[in-house]
């Protein structure tokens, strides 16, 4: 693949590719939102279908893995998530899908963190970072341990689920470094090695190689496990954009594909003419959800029709988002946008026809489920109501 800086005018695509960045919008680093131009027609896609690989209908997004955050995800905490039990005293599995995914490993302010993917301030994760992000994952009592012991409960009073509870792990970002990059200043082999052979992240082929030594890692935690109620379904790329390291992604969807794994994306909005989630099918994502970015900013209304006409044209998925501004201890000052979501989904068929991703903040539905305020339980059951809905309508 040629890439654009080799070319003389390469300071003139850098300029462009910095203008589009800075009007990017993605779920942890929100900058104001713009109006979005005429729709333009993307380039031609891969017109082959893609293989349903473990899919999901609802699947719902938590952070965890880094020292910064104050969430446990354990047995009792993933409750919520698990179940709900409607005014009727009936209780039924909710989300069939949970992502666990990092983008830092601390605080982002401190230079002593290491980021996952590119945006987050610092410097780029090794590999021994990347190996104690999946053991985060795969503790006992916490994230994919805790979600299997909830569900086990869960089935001694509802019986077990219709299937298999899925699970998606974010794979790091392979960041390259040394002269041409964003990071020129260190060394191009500071990931660390695999079996010896010291990975040079500035080769594509050594990138795809660290991955795939991540997901060997993963599966093999998982393995261990020895899981009854959940499955590895999938991985999740992490960059919420196509930058200078997506040349790998083809290949990296056929590795994950001949293992029967989902590759997964969640694209920010971008008001560019022509958003790169438009092409999506050509990096051979399994399934790409379109973040509508409409809850956060001081956007028209009609974002999220916007989003829902361009899930139609494109063969997107969708993600809903809302985060602590719906419940009563932040003064509900962005509920009307939450039930914005449900309407907009509802009223353009989106519930019988398209997959759901749910951006949370970061742990609010349960925040929502433990208050002691009316009216954060009474969003939580609506809330509820809704996946239920798009359980029965979808694909029908």
């Amino acid at each position: 693949m040629n890439h654009i800086f080799d070319s003389p005018f390469r300071f003139f695509y850098l300029f462009l590719l910095i203008l589009a960045t800075s009007i990017t919008i993605s779920c942890d680093e929100k900058k104001i939102g713009v109006e979005s131009p005429p729709i333009v027609e993307p380039p031609v896609v891969d017109p082959k279908p893609k293989e349903e690989l473990k899919p999901i209908t609802d699947m719902v997004l938590l952070y965890g893995g880094g020292t910064h955050r104050n969430v446990t995800w354990n047995k009792q905490y993933l409750k919520p998530y698990v179940t709900y039990t409607d005014d009727e005293n009936t209780e039924h599995w909710l989300f069939d899908g949970f992502l666990f995914l990092e983008f830092v490993t601390g605080n982002p302010q401190l230079s002593t963190s290491r980021i996952f993917a590119f945006g987050y301030g610092s410097l780029p994760a090794r590999k021994q970072e990347w190996q104690a992000l999946a053991d985060y994952y795969f503790t006992p009592n916490n994230a994919v341990y805790a979600l299997e012991d909830a569900i086990a409960d869960a089935a001694t009073r509802i019986g077990v689920p219709p299937k298999k509870v899925r699970v998606v792990i974010c794979v790091p970002q392979p960041i390259p470094t040394g002269a041409g990059s964003r990071y020129p200043q260190v060394p191009t082999d500071y990931w660390g090695d695999i079996n010896g052979k010291k990975i040079d992240l500035s080769k594509k082929e050594d990138r795809l190689e660290a991955c795939t030594w991540y997901v060997d890692y993963v599966s093999r935690l998982f393995s261990d496990g020895k899981f009854k109620h959940v499955e590895l379904a999938g991985f999740y790329w992490i960059a919420e954009s196509i930058d200078e390291t997506s040349n790998m992604l083809p290949e990296l969807s056929d590795i994950l594909n001949r293992r029967k794994f989902s590759l997964n994306w969640i694209p920010c909005w971008k008001t560019v003419p022509i958003p790169d989630f438009f092409s999506w099918k050509n990096y051979k994502f399994t399934y790409a959800y379109l973040q509508p970015n409409y809850f956060f900013y001081d956007v028209p209304l009609r974002r999220l029709t916007e989003a829902c006409e361009h899930a139609d044209k494109y063969d997107l998925d969708l993600e809903f988002e809302f985060d602590h501004n719906v419940r009563v201890a932040s003064g509900r000052t962005k509920v009307s946008r939450m039930y914005a979501y449900m309407e907009a989904f509802r009223k353009n068929n989106m519930l019988a026809t398209k997959k759901i991703a749910y951006y949370q903040g970061s742990d609010v539905l349960a925040q929502m489920y433990f208050s002691k305020n009316a009216p954060d339980r009474e969003l939580y059951n609506e809330f509820c109501e809704f996946i239920l809905e798009h359980q029965r309508l979808y694909g029908k």
